[in-house]
């Protein structure tokens, strides 16, 4: 028997997929017993009676919505499971990983995976600043300044002058992370911990990312970026993390196939124009030619895309699986 603990469903995307291969998808359960007695009220007369004790149940099938679809998939042939292919790495550099799974393709894969989110490592890092800085205080005697840099205080006292809460954005990730020095060690400052969170932003769009790597001893990984809002995902990075770590555990995804990424030295070559021959700028140009650079970025390591021979996955369903003992 097999018991999920999901992390994330997207709910809609199973919905429709189900549709499709069902014809139709259950909403709702709903059961009713009604119960009839007989009885003598006395001795001399006999009365009938009837008593109902009617239940209602109507539960939602949420949970059991992904389940149906996964078995549908299975017994539909329509989705492939490669787990046993991505641990060997001359599956993701002969060409059979792209031949056999092309963009769209429904896959099922269980692999070490592991959550990283910038903005749980600005909150991390604030709250080191901010121990240090207590720590510091408690030891001298005297409260140590932990104040935000000058840029950051007259932007937040601009938008409170506005009197509107201002929504905090990527690039303020940083600031959150109080001037302070440490006694002894010069490179473990402010201004160190700030450009950390910088870099962590900048490879990963601040949101929750999964990253799977099956090939043990390589660094070939399965990118998937987990959408907010959906079924099962706190949206509480602080409190995700909390729960589930930064360690590499087994997940099992399902989803279908995003792209594939190419190599870097195929992507971008700085050849092109925005224009045609008369000079005059061609939209469609433009929009290939950045397009090629981002990807090359990305194969660089430099944009949230995944890297060669690594690939993308948009995901239906992220859980783990609940062990079951023997019962006696």
């Amino acid at each position: 028997m097999l018991i999920r603990e999901f992390l994330y469903v997207d709910v809609e995307k199973v919905r429709s997929i189900l549709a499709q291969v069902e014809g139709s998808v259950p909403e709702t359960s709903s059961a009713a017993e009604r119960t009839v007695r007989h009885g003598h009220a006395d001795s001399r007369v006999t009365h009938a009676y009837e008593s109902s004790d009617e239940s209602r149940i109507d539960k939602s099938l949420a949970d059991s919505l992904f389940p149906s679809l996964e078995d549908s998939l299975n017994s539909e042939g329509l989705v492939r499971d490669i787990t046993a292919e991505v641990r060997e790495a001359d599956y993701w550099t002969s060409g059979s990983l792209r031949a056999e799974n092309p963009p769209g393709s429904l896959v099922r894969l269980t692999a070490p995976g592991a959550l990283f989110d910038a903005r749980y490592v600005s909150a991390s890092f604030a709250g080191l600043a901010a121990s240090v800085t207590g720590f510091q205080g408690i030891d001298s005697g005297t409260p140590a300044p932990a104040t935000l840099p000058p840029a950051v205080r007259r932007r937040m006292n601009k938008s409170q002058g506005k009197g509107s809460k201002k929504h905090e954005t990527s690039n303020e990730l940083e600031d959150r992370i109080p001037e302070f020095t440490f006694p002894g060690s010069e490179d473990f400052n402010s201004e160190n911990l700030r450009s950390m969170i910088k870099i962590a932003r900048g490879l990963f769009t601040p949101g929750l990312h999964l990253n799977f790597f099956p090939a043990e001893g390589f660094d070939y990984s399965v990118s998937v970026r987990l959408n907010e809002g959906r079924q099962y995902l706190d949206s509480d990075p602080e409190i995700l993390f909390a729960r589930y770590g930064t360690h590499e555990q087994d997940w099992t995804l399902v989803g279908s196939i995003g792209h594939h990424a190419d190599e870097a030295s195929s992507i971008f070559d700085g050849a092109g124009s925005f224009t045609d021959e008369s000079g005059r700028v061609v939209r469609g140009r433009a929009a290939k030619f950045v397009n090629r650079f981002l990807g090359f970025m990305g194969a660089s390591g430099f944009s949230d895309l995944p890297q060669y021979p690594g690939f993308s996955v948009v995901p239906l369903a992220v859980y783990r699986q609940i062990p079951v003992g023997e019962r006696s």
